[in-house]
């Protein structure tokens, strides 16, 4: 049996306005808290979230086999396309990306878990952003958590002014 992955978490946010994508990630072995994170999330939809496994085209699934899980329920068909076109594509793809790179090993591939939870504003319009932003915030997220990012320098220096796409503190 393959050596036990660390579980790895990860986080990344790509793109502006409503097209933005926020992206966490977690990957993890099969045989451990990781597998049955995922096995759980898949067998437990809720109303509005439905895991599903990300392809990168019908009948082939990224590997390692990927659990997308929407942080927002669809608001309407246009949205829910969104979610089940270009943004699965766009964390398929990702997933892809980190393989080929090797931030994920290929030997790896078929002994790990991915949960990536994907947010896709609900006034999202653009496709392509979606996708490319999803794309990029999923290798990203991906390699953040290979890479145990953020280090605690960079967190405890952002404390005192933390900030978000819908916040900046106070100086």
């Amino acid at each position: 049996m393959p050596e036990a992955t660390a579980l790895q978490i990860g986080e990344s946010f790509v793109g502006e306005g409503v097209n933005a994508a926020h992206i966490n990630t977690v990957l993890g072995d099969r045989n451990g808290p990781a597998g049955t994170a995922w096995a759980t999330a898949l067998a437990s939809p809720s109303a509005g979230h439905v895991p599903f496994v990300a392809v990168l085209r019908p009948s082939l699934p990224v590997k390692p086999l990927t659990l997308f899980v929407t942080k927002a329920a669809p608001t309407d068909d246009a949205h829910g396309t969104l979610i089940w076109g270009p943004a699965q594509a766009g964390v398929a793809a990702g997933v892809a990306d980190a393989v080929a790179d090797g931030v994920i090993p290929e030997s790896s591939t078929d002994s790990v878990v991915l949960i990536a939870a994907v947010w896709v504003n609900p006034g999202a319009d653009d496709a392509d952003a979606v996708y490319l932003n999803n794309r990029a915030a999923t290798a990203a997220a991906l390699s953040n958590g290979a890479a145990g990012e953020p280090t605690i320098d960079r967190v405890i220096q952002a404390r005192h002014r933390p900030a978000n796409p819908f916040y900046t503190a106070p100086e």
